[in-house]
């Protein structure tokens, strides 16, 4: 049996997006910054990926800068943030992905800077007005909360902080690294300053993502060198793998609506299972479509004989799924974000993460081994 429920991590690539990358790899390997035909083709390629995720999201082209994933692009958004446009005052949040939480505690070791940190319920949802009240300083700040939890997959009110943002002239920043792709986006109705995507979370390769940084922002270089993309991030660009996201982003975002009612019905039928076979499973975050990412599922399963071989014991029977950020799985230190909400330490949480490759047959074979462990 294998099973695969860790979308969140990593999302398999979609076949259509090999085909791509092999195409360019094998005919378009000119580097895009030689003036040659070969640069030049590679070069289009570029250009065209570009205009294809910059449509995906409704803003221009020149907005979209290239980068490594998401963590380059919420490193560049911070650190551009604290060194170019002066901001001495940062609020975030103890449930943002270290990406984040990470950076912003070397900006504050190295440049001093004030760190807020916003207040949220035990579902995971950010308190409007306690960030209301930290807005309002003399200090230029940004505003870093992202969009869909990595591990609960609850929502924040992107529009609501936006206008809170704009209203006290401070900068937002969202880590949207798990939303990309999986719901419409529209930067125009949004006013957000900088969002962030990487491309293996929506079934294109690892190692490439990007930064999109709004025109009325004026950063300069992150990473000093040839000057790509616009001067803002030197190095040679992957072309392959940014033709093969754009032609993620392209393939997810077509019928977007039919992946999402059925992704949807996965994960209520997933809890309608398991609130059948083990009565007194609970659900960490927010669990519905208004309020919460439709391909995260976080359980809280009761303590019984397996306790801390819950994990191990789905991956010996060919079911993958995680206890939290993929990132840090290795640190064996257990959720922050679970922390930070103060769940239950008694109880084992088990992050479930769908793709519209998952199948029914994956949720019942899961659910049923499950039962056999409570």
């Amino acid at each position: 049996m294998d099973i695969y429920l860790d979308n969140a991590a990593t999302t398999p690539i979609a076949p259509e997006v090999i085909e791509t990358m092999l195409d360019v790899l094998k005919n378009n390997f000119g580097n895009p910054s030689s003036s040659h035909v070969f640069g030049r083709n590679a070069k289009a390629l570029l250009e065209n990926a570009r205009r294809t995720i910059a449509k995906s999201i409704n803003c221009t082209p020149s907005e979209i800068t290239f980068t490594s994933g998401g963590t380059e692009a919420d490193n560049m958004a911070l650190r551009c943030a604290v060194e170019q446009l002066n901001v001495k005052h940062i609020i975030t949040s103890y449930l943002e992905h270290h990406a984040v939480l990470h950076t912003i505690e070397y900006l504050q070791k190295i440049f001093n800077i004030k760190v807020s940190y916003v207040e949220c319920d035990e579902k995971g949802n950010i308190n409007l007005d306690h960030l209301s009240e930290l807005l309002q300083t003399e200090h230029k700040t940004l505003v870093s909360l992202m969009h869909a939890n990595n591990e609960i997959g609850t929502y924040l009110p992107l529009k609501e902080v936006s206008r809170l943002c704009k209203q006290n002239q401070a900068l937002f920043h969202s880590d949207t690294v798990q939303s990309i792709g999986h719901i419409p986006f529209n930067t125009n109705e949004l006013d957000v300053d900088f969002i962030t995507c990487s491309a293996h979370k929506l079934h294109g390769p690892k190692g490439v993502g990007f930064l999109y940084v709004n025109k009325r922002n004026r950063i300069q270089a992150f990473i000093q060198g040839g000057s790509q993309e616009r001067g803002l991030r030197s190095g040679t660009e992957n072309t392959a793998s940014i033709v093969g996201m754009s032609k993620a982003i392209e393939l997810i975002t077509d019928d977007l609506a039919q992946k999402i009612d059925k992704v949807w019905e996965l994960k209520k039928h997933m809890m309608n299972l398991l609130k059948q076979h083990i009565p007194s499973v609970l659900f960490n975050g927010e669990t519905s479509l208004d309020k919460s990412l439709y391909t995260i599922l976080n359980c809280s399963f009761p303590s019984s004989k397996n306790d801390g071989m819950l994990l191990f014991s789905l991956d010996l029977k060919g079911i993958a799924c995680s206890g939290g950020s993929a990132c840090t799985s290795g640190a064996n230190t257990g959720s922050h974000v679970l922390r930070a909400l103060k769940a239950d330490t008694t109880r084992q949480s088990i992050r479930f993460s769908f793709s519209h490759y998952t199948t029914k047959e994956d949720i019942v074979n899961t659910v049923n081994y499950l039962s056999e462990l409570f």
